[in-house]
Parts: C-alpha cells; sequence; structure tokens
C-alpha cells in the first residue's frame, strides 16, 4: 500500500481527503519507492532519491493553457461536445481531461479506483474550488467517485440514469519524448502495479453509455482489448477511438 507522509504543515482538510481514502500515515518518508506526501501545499506523488513531485494543479500551467485552448482540443470533437452531452470518465488520473470537458460545460462523473491517486485529484479539486472564480465553477462540474469501475457504472446507471458517453483513458506503456512526462509516468508505473482488465472495462462501459464509447490511445497505440472501433478522431501524438454501445435487449414478442 502508498503510504502518505503526513507533515505537521498539513492542514486539516488534506488530512480529510487522506482518512476519506484510507491511505496509509506516516510521520516519515519511506526508504524506497513512490509516496504521497501531504505538506501546506497540498497532496504531492514523490519517490524516494528524486527531487520531483507531481501534483494536481488545474490553476495554472499546462491546464491553464488546455483551458484556454479546450474547445478546438480533439476531445471534445471525440464527445460530440456541442450537443452537451452527460459524460462519465471510467478511468479518472489525474483529471486533466475531465477539467478540459468541464471546461466547455459539461458535467463529469469521475471514477479513480487507486486510491492513492484519488487522493491526488480530490486534493487538486478541493485547491481548484478555493481559487475562485472561473476555475472553483469549472471544478465544481467535476464530481470524483471512488471504486472499482466496472462495478461503479452499473450502480451509478441504476442512482442516476445511463450517460451519452462513457470515457476512457487507460494507463499505456508508451515511449514518450518528454523527460517530464517520462519521470511522471515512472512515478505513476510504482503507484498502479497492477494491469487493468481491458475487456472488463470496455463491456462495462458498452452496457452504460447511451450514444459512444471514447477511448483514449497513443496515435499508433494498439486497439482496447485488440477491439476495432467503429471510427477514430486522430491527431498528430494521440488518437480517439470511439466504439458504439452495445445494442439494447429487444423485447419478446408474445404470442396470443
Amino acid at each position: 500500500m502508498t503510504i502518505v507522509y503526513l507533515t505537521e504543515s498539513a492542514e486539516q482538510p488534506v488530512r480529510d481527503i487522506i482518512r476519506r481514502f484510507g491511505m496509509a500515515e506516516s510521520a516519515v518518508p519511506p526508504e524506497q519507492g513512490s509516496y504521497l506526501q501531504a505538506d501546506s501545499d497540498g497532496i504531492s506523488l514523490c519517490r524516494v532519491g528524486e527531487k520531483g513531485r507531481v501534483r494536481v494543479d488545474f490553476v495554472g500551467g499546462a491546464a491553464q493553457y488546455r483551458r484556454t485552448k479546450g474547445g478546438g482540443e480533439l476531445i471534445a470533437k471525440a464527445v460530440n461536445h456541442t450537443t452537451q452531452p452527460t459524460v462519465w470518465d471510467g478511468t479518472g488520473g489525474l483529471g486533466r481531461d475531465a477539467f478540459v470537458l468541464a471546461s466547455l460545460g459539461l458535467e463529469i462523473k469521475v471514477i479513480e479506483q487507486n486510491p492513492a491517486v484519488a487522493c491526488l485529484l480530490s486534493d487538486g479539486l478541493r485547491r481548484a474550488a478555493e481559487s475562485g472564480g472561473e476555475i472553483a465553477a469549472i471544478a465544481a462540474r467535476i464530481h470524483l467517485y471512488f471504486g472499482d469501475t466496472g462495478m461503479l457504472l452499473p450502480q451509478l446507471s441504476a442512482e442516476h440514469g445511463r450517460p451519452d458517453v462513457v470515457y476512457l483513458d487507460p494507463m499505456y506503456p508508451e515511449r514518450q519524448k518528454s523527460a517530464a512526462v517520462k519521470k511522471e509516468m515512472a512515478y505513476f508505473h510504482d503507484l498502479i502495479d497492477t494491469p487493468q482488465n481491458e475487456a472488463g472495462l470496455l463491456a462495462a462501459a458498452r452496457k452504460t453509455a447511451k450514444k459512444r464509447i471514447v477511448v483514449k490511445r497513443p496515435r499508433l497505440g494498439q486497439f482496447l482489448n485488440g477491439e476495432a472501433p467503429a471510427y477514430q478522431y486522430t491527431g498528430k501524438s494521440t488518437r480517439f477511438d470511439v466504439y458504439l454501445p452495445e445494442p439494447e435487449a429487444l423485447p419478446t414478442s408474445i404470442k396470443a
């Protein structure tokens, strides 16, 4: 289990997030591997022996750029955002794509099944909400759920009705050119060491979505679970594969 190095400067809202996801707390950092650090800046993903940190930041940097340019992004076309669909993100991660979609005015339900990643995302949403203004309004449209995606999709469907779109971005062992991305992916592979059930993930999504399932892939990456999509939106480095929902069962005719 990933531990949280809980420093004395960590404020109560941060401590509440750690306990919400049942993380193991420690007064000292571990001797090896990746861990979470909770301090006055929030929650960060660190690795022993390295200076870099990974933190969810929706207020500045890349998130700021993607927010202002989000309307023209390929992901917006892939989910057909002009129709204002309901979108459920089944592989929340750091919430970057969810934030882009929420910046377009969409309400997003995000599912994350790894407790450490859920901590990072929850903390990022907390800080975005505290920033006020437009950023806080966008963050308010993102609703985080913690648990197994295959189990939560039918549960949420029963409670809220089926969404128009289920969005998936499973971790992919892609070769990256950017040193920063390499470091971030290395940290995450330490956290998420269990292969995702691609068949189960895609099957659950096809039973849940009303209109389409959108899967993010590297431009030259393999299809999810080896299944060819109905159509694609392809960019320079990324593509979005679109699958159609599972046909609804037709009622059996009754003979008189």
